[in-house]
């Protein structure tokens, strides 16, 4: 239905983009697909600024399943319309690019217009809580190794989940360091804490086999196959049975774990620029909000440095 559209997927993979993030494209772009055959029956070459202007209010009012699966269904956030926005705008852009004739241009789809809230960052008290949790809450002492050695890795490299999981023995040189390719053949450096090191290290202790992640499955479908990875639905579950385990109220995951690790740098002093780099973020004004992302920093700051205190 879309045309080029394998050609924009395979550019994709040729410019590094990893296969999670081809995979999201395709569905997105799949839903505008969609959208034109069921929904207002038209041809892609025949559609114009109103066409987009319906797929937005239809994305709007669309629910789709939780990731559970279950019956509840929720309607799509403003952040998930703009990413399905954003994956028409890039293929438009790529259809320019290879002078298809394109009915509307990619400045055509306007994204909505999002309120930016800081998210509550939990205590460095119950951050250390669910990064030991492995060791309190899992019965099998490799397992329980293994996931305490992810959860060390998140908070002292800032990593994204998916980075977590793609990371081979072969990306950590002796000095700790990790060289990460991102999106469109970009690499960055992070680093490992001397504390990191150790539980990674007392994890691969246990291993004793030839597969090339630095973290893997030990249950599941085909978790014999040396190039089978951990999932991210594992991962992120385990966070939350961690923290319902330890009763604490703050929703913690991956990504929050990431955030924590910004934000604390900033509390310490960390350069805004320096943090940019680490986390891997094209623009600075991406990274400064974790700056002020703490009520506490905040509240603590205002206490020492007012300068009209009495």
């Amino acid at each position: 239905m879309l045309p080029n559209l394998d050609k924009f997927l395979l550019n994709l993979k040729e410019n590094n983009f990893s296969s999670e993030t081809v995979y999201n494209y395709e569905r997105d772009l799949n839903t505008f697909a969609n959208f034109l055959v069921k929904e207002i029956n038209i041809e892609f070459d025949k559609i114009d600024k109103n066409s987009i202007v319906l797929f937005k209010k239809y994305l709007s009012s669309t629910s789709r399943r939780t990731a559970s699966k279950e019956l509840a269904s929720k309607q799509l956030s403003d952040y998930s319309i703009n990413r399905i926005l954003s994956a028409l705008r890039s293929y438009i852009r790529f259809l320019i690019e290879i002078n298809y004739r394109v009915p509307v241009t990619a400045d055509n789809i306007k994204l909505f217009k999002i309120v930016r809230k800081y998210n509550e960052v939990p205590t460095m008290d119950e951050l250390i809580q669910v990064i030991e949790a492995p060791n309190k809450f899992e019965k099998d002492p490799t397992i329980a190794l293994r996931n305490r050695a992810m959860l060390e890795t998140i908070f002292a490299t800032g990593i994204h989940i998916s980075e977590l999981l793609s990371l081979k023995r072969e990306d950590i040189n002796k000095s700790g360091s990790i060289c990460v390719m991102i999106k469109g053949k970009k690499q960055r450096f992070v680093y490992l804490t001397p504390r990191a090191i150790k539980y990674i290290s007392a994890y691969l202790k246990t291993r004793h086999d030839d597969t090339p992640f630095l973290f893997i499955p030990y249950r599941g479908r085909n978790n014999t196959d040396k190039n089978k990875k951990i999932s991210t639905n594992y991962l992120q579950s385990k966070i939350k049975r961690y923290r319902e385990l330890l009763s604490i109220n703050i929703p913690i995951s991956a990504h929050s774990i990431r955030h924590s690790f910004a934000t604390y740098l900033a509390e310490s002093g960390a350069n805004p620029a320096a943090i940019q780099i680490l986390l891997g973020h094209e623009s600075l004004e991406t990274t400064t909000r974790y700056v002020h992302a703490s009520d506490r920093y905040a509240e603590k700051s205002h206490t020492k440095y007012h300068p009209l205190k009495k």
